[in-house]
């Protein structure tokens, strides 16, 4: 669905822009056509692996090949205070280590770097009272982490 529609987290079933809304990241809920919309809030979206896949379990090595190297870059350029990954094997793919939930001791620069738990309806064993206690916690590591290089 995310393919089709040129948007992250399309599928009407993934919790991610509810979780982003309830969490305090955005004002109201938007919707994923809107994602663009979100730069004025200080935040932005991108792939760690750019072929979208029905689950994470769908994705290979070579679907992160040079994403490391891409993500620094963003960090390096853009400062951003964190980059947060929407799930395990998002942050796995990149740096080969399998993370828990949470912030990570690899930094990237001045970002820090956070795991959430997946938003996808694949994911359904994570209830969502859990996912948005991370959501809440990513939140507030965004606001007691100091500004990187060239904003939030």
């Amino acid at each position: 669905m995310s393919a089709a529609a040129a948007a992250h987290f399309a599928n009407p079933r993934n919790d991610f822009w509810r979780l982003l809304h309830v969490a305090g990241f955005t004002p109201r809920l938007y919707a994923p056509d809107e994602q663009v919309a979100l730069l004025a809030l200080g935040i932005g979206l991108t792939n760690a692996a750019y072929r979208t896949t029905k689950g994470s379990g769908d994705l290979r090595q070579g679907d992160f090949v040079g994403s490391a190297a891409r993500l620094d870059r963003i960090a390096r350029e853009l400062g951003p205070r964190v980059i947060a990954f929407v799930g395990k094997e998002a942050y796995r793919g990149p740096f080969r280590e399998r993370p828990e939930h949470g912030l990570q001791e690899r930094r990237l620069g001045g970002t820090s770097l956070f795991v959430l738990p997946s938003t996808s309806p694949a994911n359904a064993a994570v209830p969502w009272e859990e996912r948005l206690r991370w959501f809440r916690e990513l939140r507030q590591v965004v606001a007691r982490t100091r500004v990187g290089a060239r904003g939030a």
